[in-house]
Order: C-alpha cells, then structure tokens, then sequence
C-alpha cells in the first residue's frame, strides 16, 4: 500500500464512510455520548478505523463521563501529537501516526489520581486523558 499520508482525499471518500471522514479527514467532532465505544469496556485493543494503526489498549480506557471514549495512554510512537489554537482554545491534538487521521485531543487529568483495576487494587495514571471520537476507532476484541 502506499504511504497513508499521502493517498488522495478521494481515495478516503471511498474508503470512509460520510461521518468518519468528517472526523478522520476534517477534523470533526462526534456528539458526545453517542459513540459506539464510549461505555466499551470488552478487553482488546482499539485501531485507527481508516488504516488499522493500533492505538490504545483496553487496559488504559477509563469512564472519565466526558461524552468520549477516554484513555490515560496510547500505543507508543503509534500517535503524534499537534498543537491546535482553533475554536479559540488551546489543546493538543492527537492523530494517527500512519495515516494522519484525527483521533482526538488529550488533556492533562490531574483530578483522576488513581483507579481501580479489574481486581479491585489501586493503580497510577499517567494524568492524560485522551478524548478520542469512536468514529475514529475499530475494536478488536481480546481473544482467550
């Protein structure tokens, strides 16, 4: 395949359907609390829904209640980060490091200390909360 960043917009028109490429692409924002993965808490791993890329890990997901799929990490060196000074605020953005998509932005969360893993037992975050557009996502499911 050729390099994703480079692939034309029509080739994500095809690709894409409507919606992910307002996100993907444009740069769009889904409405809170209406994507598919915003209460999936199923083990497995989450992927760029235009090229596969894997992003997060279900073990860094968290219900942060803020309308998106939150994590407190990602895969490393699968994203990139950019500043973004639109809607006149200031946020980083994160895309996809393959194909350039865009997933989302991350916040500092320093209000969210520590929570309960699968036993019970306390565990750090990294204080990022990473607000990323199910659109965005495909989830493959863990296999046991």
């Amino acid at each position: 395949m050729d390099d994703p960043r480079k692939l034309s917009d029509e080739y994500w028109k095809k690709k894409l359907t409507p919606q992910q490429y307002e996100v993907l692409r444009n740069k769009g924002t889904e409405t809170p609390f209406t994507g598919k993965f915003y209460k999936n808490f199923e083990s497995g791993m989450y992927e760029c829904a235009a090229c596969g890329n894997p992003l997060f890990s279900s073990e860094t997901k968290f219900d942060s209640d803020c309308g998106w799929p939150s994590f407190d990490g990602t895969l490393e060196g699968n994203v990139e980060f950019k500043d973004d000074n639109s809607l006149g605020m200031q946020r980083t953005e994160v895309v996809c490091k393959n194909c350039g998509g865009h997933l989302g932005h991350v916040f500092d969360d320093t209000s969210r200390k520590a929570v309960f893993g699968d036993a019970g037992d306390p565990k750090e975050t990294t204080g990022k909360r990473f607000c990323i557009n199910s659109i965005s996502l495909n989830f493959k499911p863990k296999k046991y």
